[in-house]
């Protein structure tokens, strides 16, 4: 009896100081398993007499259930602080914000945002996107477009020139996305009705010029267009890339070497509360500069001026960015900050559309 009662002792001891499920399981082996002690007890009864079985019998199955529900209780116990324990380590705290998916988390410039909302407002209009080398030559730049020789545009302070190559040409960075207007005009054939998206460089720098700066322009060659096409196209895009029902426009007689006549186009816009709001107010912005293409500009092209006509327009794209989404500076769209680019950018997924809005 002193036997069993110091075995039962020992064993609860052990099931009660397991610290896991395999420590337990040890235990569970040593007392009940095949070999185990309480088992080979229980292996003895059949060698005992009916008094030695009747009075030791009892003894040793209750020795075999109290260890047994020790394990079966300790188990639980076990699996309680495990869950307790997980529980605590993978605790949320709700008060706080979820955090961004790593996917979602950078975001789009907007300068690409811009340029696509640009070509899905002119894609819509039936224009293909036209591109061309950042590099130009001194005639695509400007002779082909009737500049002049003496052209302030010419000059140093005003254009970035390189050095002259073996033939003593002097490439330039283009001062503006015209020259891709020339070859398409030299390797497409009427009807041309394409938009130019592209960077462009002059000797320029303050709050609102930059030495490298963006610019999109349109060009449509036609047997029939006209200025009324022009207007109305220009109006269309105002009050899509503004996203407003109605905005009223102002062209104002101007020049351009390579469109005749030119105009300088103003939107109505309304500056109350130092806020620019177009589609209302009576105040106007000047936005961009267009005009019918100059008849020598076509004959570089190869194209008669008195078969074929066209317009012709351009504008900054930094600058209608700025309008639209309220930015005070050109400079930090170059100074590659997270922070500004947090603030101004966009979600990666949210793909500028005239079906579901050009901004979500």
């Amino acid at each position: 009896m002193t036997d069993l009662n110091q075995l039962e002792r020992d064993l609860l001891t052990q099931v009660e100081a397991a610290s896991d499920e395999a420590a337990l399981e040890s235990v569970r082996v040593s007392a009940l398993g095949k070999k185990g002690s309480v088992s080979e007890l229980l292996k003895t009864l059949g060698a005992m007499t009916p008094e030695e079985r009747k009075e030791r019998g009892p003894l040793i199955n209750g020795l075999r259930d109290k260890v047994q529900g020790a394990i079966v209780a300790k188990k639980e116990t076990l699996a309680e602080e495990a869950l307790e324990a997980r529980l605590s380590a993978e605790r949320i705290d709700v008060t706080l914000p979820v955090p961004e998916a790593p996917e979602s988390r950078g975001r789009i410039h907007p300068i690409s945002q811009v340029i696509e909302e640009l070509t899905a407002i002119f894609a819509d209009m039936g224009f293909s996107v036209a591109e061309g080398p950042d590099i130009e030559t001194d005639y695509l730049n400007f002779t082909a477009l009737n500049f002049p020789e003496g052209h302030p545009a010419r000059e140093m302070h005003d254009t970035f020139f390189l050095a002259p190559d073996e033939k003593g040409e002097r490439k330039v960075l283009r001062t503006h996305t015209s020259p891709v207007q020339i070859r398409t005009m030299t390797s497409k054939a009427p009807p041309i009705r394409v938009i130019i998206p592209g960077r462009t460089y002059r000797h320029d720098s303050d709050q609102t010029h930059t030495p490298m700066f963006h610019q999109v322009e349109g060009l449509v060659i036609d047997k029939q267009a006209n200025i009324a096409h022009m207007k109305w196209i220009l109006e269309e895009f105002c009050k899509a890339f503004f996203e407003v029902d109605q905005v009223k426009m102002r062209f104002r007689p101007s020049f351009f070497p390579f469109t005749e006549p030119s105009a300088e186009v103003d939107i109505q816009c309304s500056r109350k509360g130092g806020e620019i709001r177009f589609g209302e107010g009576t105040d106007w912005l000047e936005i961009l500069g267009c005009g019918m293409v100059h008849p020598n500009v076509l004959r570089n092209c190869g194209l008669d001026p008195d078969e074929y006509q066209g317009f012709a327009w351009g504008m900054g794209i930094d600058r209608i960015a700025m309008l639209k989404y309220g930015m005070p500076d050109l400079r930090p769209f170059f100074e590659a900050d997270v922070r500004w680019l947090n603030h101004y950018g966009f979600r990666p997924l949210d793909i500028p559309s005239l079906v579901s809005g050009l901004t979500s």
